[in-house]
């Protein structure tokens, strides 16, 4: 067992080393790029301002970065203050509670007393609620507990591949990190992406369920029941907004919002008060968390925003988002979401160069354009498919991952394409 796991682990950090690998040569790519586009309009278009507007982009980028992640820290600590408190008082295991009966729907290769059923749906209630620090353990637990049920172990069984594609849709009800990033850019109001983000990565998770569940031939009428009723009840609230008159859209948007947030933390705090958790001292340790975050995300907001400062900074960016918008605009379609659609591209490759992405579209567009709504909730959409296969596959020395990173991007797909639509719906 113990020569298994130096193996897993062995292949974990290659297949992670890996996919990093890809977002270094699309870092690269940004300056080289930079580089040859400066110097074609050097020397055929004269334009001896270039390299300077190019130095200038990297100066003012990592600026920006620092400032952003200096902004983040009081959000952050907030929100990973408050986090701390609810999974103590036992958040977690409530919603386990609530969705336990369809994940043993969605497993059925796992014996109903195993404990990778019950990891499985700590996981995604963690994950639900935006407590990474919690979700991530309990999934590289799952992931081994379904590995000892496994018979093939170099390839992946249907149950971890479901399993992967769940997280990968990443379905939260608290997009933690959007929220801060908005606030720390002076939105009017932080929160009124939460509806479409909620409804979107609703649909990144429904589309990814459904495409594996058709895959195994487990689609039941149990299932098709519950994902029935959580969908009407979504499409109730689609038709709604669709419904108010344009202006009221983003007020109704923002003020249900911040009542289901608040909601939320007053529904933390008192069930820590009931379980006579020590509430104050719980928030303390979470906030700590949150600033270590901040701290941690420096040098990589420093390194995306200078890698895409420069790439902007050259026109190499506004040449990719025209002739974008020029092939969506033969196809007589809107063309305004067009400069988020690097964002889309990013997603299933790198969370910080999405994060990245986002940060320099809300700069550049304005947090509470089109854009920068649009942008933001894109980002909070989907997770990253390829890290979250290589973490979680990896960890128990799976090579063979079969039709995981097709479900897995097909749950992206659908969570991007939601966003479009819904950013169009709410804000439009």
């Amino acid at each position: 067992m113990l020569k298994v796991r130096k193996k897993s682990s062995g292949i974990s950090r290659i297949n992670i080393i890996s996919f990093s690998m890809i977002l270094n040569y699309i870092w690269i790519f940004f300056f080289i790029i930079a580089f040859i586009v400066g110097l074609i309009k050097l020397i055929f278009f004269g334009d001896t301002e270039v390299f300077g507007k190019i130095v200038d982009g990297t100066f003012s980028s990592s600026k920006t970065a620092f400032e952003v992640s200096l902004g983040l820290t009081g959000a952050l600590t907030l929100w990973m203050g408050l986090m701390k408190i609810g999974e103590q008082a036992g958040a977690i295991n409530f919603l386990s509670r609530i969705i336990g009966p369809f994940f043993r729907r969605l497993f059925p290769e796992i014996p109903k007393d195993h404990p990778a059923l019950g990891q499985i749906i700590l996981n995604f209630s963690a994950n639900m609620l935006g407590l990474g620090n919690a979700a991530t353990p309990l999934g590289l637990k799952a992931m081994q507990s379904m590995q000892e049920l496994n018979p093939e172990k170099e390839t992946a069984s249907n149950s971890q591949i479901m399993f992967l594609v769940l997280n990968t849709a990443g379905f939260t009800l608290i997009p933690v990190s959007i929220m801060a990033i908005r606030a720390q850019q002076k939105a009017i109001d932080p929160t009124d992406v939460f509806v479409p983000i909620l409804i979107c990565s609703y649909c990144a998770t429904l589309i990814g369920v459904v495409a594996i569940s058709l895959w195994q031939k487990i689609l039941d009428g149990v299932m098709l029941l519950w994902m029935t009723a959580v969908t009407a009840i979504m499409a109730g609230v689609v038709y709604f907004f669709y419904s108010l008159p344009p202006n009221q859209k983003t007020l109704f948007s923002g003020v249900s919002g911040n009542i289901i947030l608040f909601s939320i933390v007053v529904a933390f705090i008192s069930a820590g008060a009931y379980k006579k958790i020590n509430v104050f001292s719980a928030f303390i340790e979470g906030a700590k968390d949150g600033f270590s975050t901040v701290i941690k995300i420096i040098p990589y907001l420093v390194a995306m925003l200078v890698g895409i400062g420069v790439f902007r900074a050259c026109g190499a960016m506004d040449y990719l988002i025209s002739g974008i918008s020029h092939g969506i605009a033969f196809l007589g379609l809107n063309t305004d979401f067009t400069p988020s659609l690097p964002i889309a591209f990013m997603k299933p490759l790198s969370g910080g160069g999405t994060q990245g992405l986002t940060v320099d579209a809300i700069k550049t567009y304005g947090v509470d354009s089109f854009v920068g709504k649009l942008s933001s909730i894109m980002y909070a959409s989907a997770d990253t498919t390829f890290y979250i296969v290589a973490l979680y596959f990896g960890s128990v020395g799976i090579k063979k991952t079969r039709y995981a990173v097709a479900g897995g991007l097909i749950a992206d797909f659908a969570g991007v394409l939601a966003a479009i639509l819904i950013a169009y719906l709410f804000f439009h």
